[in-house]
């Protein structure tokens, strides 16, 4: 299956008291790369998370975002910084003596000032909350697998279009190199000619088992049966369920080696120009297997 290594989605949902948001970001990539940032205190999930991810995906770079905010009575909890508080006091108190200032002291001064009040470090039961988090990392996943369909099946359908191009000049250059023998007979009976001005009848017999050699040389047949036996493994790659871009990429390695073992064999300019033609059809598959997973 096509499937685009490109596309986002996101989850927010609530269970458990837990308010769980997910956001999950892919890029091309060879190799599957996931750089992960979660919510304080719940980076010991990081692993699970991760290990999740790979059982989904095989290739692409993924940003993921998880945002874990704990809504029960625990997660409510404050803590006051008792230290802190006293050598605020006292800097706030001798800041009023040297200033001479009359404004009394109010709360207002510890709420703002940082780390005097927050949130109680309690620890986090990671086991109680992962079936939660699970559930909405699982829900953003389900929803980037379905985008990166989407856009796999346009990149698909450019696939066909090129491959289709791909059959019509395979077919082009097969009718370009019938009748080889004849023409080689030809061209060396005109370069005979000319470098003997016809003095010499040349051997009818040692000419075609010449032209015979050179064309034996020039046979391309192999190469035309290889190239079409790729066509047909590329598309049924194409369908395959398993992730098709590794085996795409590969694929059109042998298509280019096939290609130019054709060009330097067949010396005809008519194929050496459908060649070309082809080459350019590859680079232009390679460029977009790029995106598949």
């Amino acid at each position: 299956m096509i499937k685009s290594m490109t596309a986002f989605a996101q989850k927010e949902q609530s269970q458990d008291g837990l308010t769980i948001a997910a956001e999950v970001r892919s890029y091309n990539s060879r190799h599957l790369d996931v750089a992960l940032r979660i919510s304080h205190g719940y980076q010991a999930l990081e692993e699970r998370i991760k290990a999740l991810i790979n059982t989904r995906l095989e290739r692409g770079r993924l940003d993921v975002k998880v945002r874990i905010e704990d809504r029960t009575e625990a997660g409510r909890s404050f803590e006051v910084d008792t230290e802190k508080a006293k050598s605020l006091y006292e800097a706030l108190r001798s800041l009023q003596t040297t200033l001479a200032l009359d404004q009394p002291l109010s709360l207002e001064h510890f709420i703002n000032t940082a780390g005097v009040i927050k949130p109680a470090e309690e620890p986090k039961d990671l086991d109680a909350c992962w079936p939660a988090v699970q559930v909405c990392v699982t829900a953003a996943l389900d929803d980037l697998d379905e985008m990166r369909q989407r856009e796999g099946a346009f990149i698909a359908q450019d696939f066909a279009e090129r491959l289709a191009l791909l059959d019509a000049l395979v077919a082009d250059v097969e009718r370009q190199a019938e009748g080889l023998v004849d023409q080689y007979q030809e061209r060396l009976r005109e370069r005979i000619a000319k470098l003997t001005s016809e003095i010499v009848v040349p051997d009818p017999q040692r000419i075609a088992q010449e032209a015979a050699l050179l064309a034996d040389r020039s046979d391309i047949s192999e190469e035309l049966v290889r190239v079409r036996s790729h066509l047909a493994q590329y598309r049924l790659i194409m369908q395959a369920a398993a992730p098709a871009g590794r085996k795409l990429n590969f694929l059109l390695q042998e298509f280019n080696r096939e290609f130019n073992t054709m060009g330097a064999k067949a010396g005809k300019a008519d194929i050496a120009y459908l060649i070309v033609e082809a080459k350019a059809e590859i680079e232009k598959l390679r460029e977009q297997v790029q995106n598949v997973e």
